[in-house]
């Protein structure tokens, strides 16, 4: 038995999303209203951290995605084949419930996205994320993700750069 604070799995029907509630209101919505949907269409995944048994504590979604070569930065694309995309991971969202928040678990959340996308078997070159906000792009870039030039709520992280590691306040079933 694990003595980590949190369980970590794919969404299931189980799982109540109605007491979920982070600062974001969109966030909400989406765990709520759309994500099973997504899941179903096979467009996303999501993972929950569970607390307390069946309490979802945060959730993060990842889904392919593509970035443009030319969106790189000239350092950045230099290094990578001519094609006109590279494939990534996107990361679509990351939320922690407010009960949950300052412990640790976005963080926690964020490196096992980056974990499961470097360990991938189908070829990726980067996580990818949106940034909501500027506090969220502070967030990514706090975790060393790197801004796209001409836009910078847009960052990435190349998976090259990722050092595995089991140390997160959860357990990965």
């Amino acid at each position: 038995m694990s003595s980590a604070p949190f369980r970590l799995v794919l969404l299931d029907a189980a799982h109540d999303r109605t007491a979920f509630n982070s600062d974001s209101a969109p966030l909400n919505r989406y765990l709520r209203e759309q994500v099973t949907q997504d899941v179903r269409r096979r467009v996303a995944a999501c993972f929950v951290a569970l607390a307390d048994g069946q309490r979802i504590a945060g959730y993060y979604t990842l889904a392919s995605a593509s970035l443009l070569l030319a969106d790189l930065p000239a350092s950045t694309s230099k290094k990578l084949p001519r094609y006109p995309t590279v494939p990534a991971v996107r990361m679509g969202r990351l939320a922690i419930d407010q009960a949950f928040k300052g412990q640790g678990l976005g963080g926690a959340l964020l490196a096992d996205a980056l974990d499961r996308a470097a360990r991938a078997e189908i070829a990726a070159y980067a996580l990818m994320v949106d940034a909501k906000d500027e506090s969220a792009a502070d967030f990514y870039r706090h975790h060393g993700f790197i801004a796209l030039p001409d836009s910078p709520r847009t960052l990435f992280l190349p998976l090259a750069t990722v050092r595995f590691s089991r140390n997160l306040p959860f357990s990965a079933t």
